[in-house]
């Protein structure tokens, strides 16, 4: 995985401490199951930018998401990329037993991961009932999220599709900081316009309208043009046509 080289981080502490140790793919595993995985991993960190690694490319090692965001690219038949979806904390990079990534995964802040080298990470999970049980809740997930994505492309107009990503990002900080979404947080907003207007196939020019509109109806707040605090939450929600459903996203 990767073939810039990344800074190489020998330890961050145990598992059993680790900040996303409840939602990651060991968040079920036994403490002998830990000291195991304790054994195997070990920490890279990424720059913005940073290719984490290529589609189609052989993958090496694979594991966790610790802190930051990653994006993943699909490219299109005339050379474009297209941004597919969003990786933050404690999700999983990589492809049990597949050899190759289906996208590119790229750094879009400061990325800290926990990896695992494929060949042994594999056996862990041949061997491991709550591992596999983790993987396949995650997928799940993943697929959920993919095929709500489709009808936010497909479906929802501007407004409704920046509100969606609003709700998700502070959905996730929330999570993160055991918060409630409504607690009045500050949110940090990983994209730069430009990417979040590819992400949601808008112009950057529609996406700073709609950002300005949410502003002016009293929806969110913005302290900067990277942060963002939802004044009224309810009304967010109405607006990305979203229910708890996406509470686990």
């Amino acid at each position: 995985m990767m073939a810039a080289a990344p800074n190489l981080i020998s330890d961050l502490g145990r598992c059993e401490t680790c900040p996303i140790r409840q939602r990651a793919i060991c968040s079920y595993s036994s403490p002998a199951e830990l000291v195991e995985l304790d054994k195997a991993k070990f920490y890279r960190d990424y720059e913005p930018g940073q290719e984490i690694v290529g589609e189609g490319e052989p993958t090496t090692s694979l594991g966790s998401l610790v802190s930051g965001v990653v994006a993943l690219h699909k490219s299109l038949e005339d050379g474009r990329r297209q941004v597919v979806g969003l990786l933050f904390a404690s999700d999983f990079i990589g492809r049990p037993f597949r050899p190759k990534a289906p996208y590119e995964a790229v750094a879009v802040t400061p990325v800290k991961m926990c990896l695992f080298q494929r060949p042994a990470f594999e056996k862990l999970i041949s061997e491991s009932a709550a591992l596999q049980r983790r993987l396949l809740e995650m997928t799940l997930d993943e697929l959920d999220a993919a095929r709500d994505w489709l009808v936010l492309l497909g479906r929802k107009t501007a407004r409704e599709r920046l509100a969606s990503l609003l709700l998700i990002l502070a959905r996730r900080e929330a999570k993160l900081k055991g918060v409630d979404i409504a607690s009045g947080i500050e949110v940090q907003i990983p994209l730069t316009r430009e990417s979040i207007a590819e992400f949601l196939g808008l112009t950057i020019e529609t996406v700073s309208r709609q950002f300005t509109s949410l502003r002016r109806d009293g929806v969110i707040d913005l302290p900067d043009k990277r942060t963002f605090r939802i004044a009224d939450v309810e009304t967010l929600q109405e607006l990305a046509g979203e229910d708890d459903a996406l509470d686990d996203f």
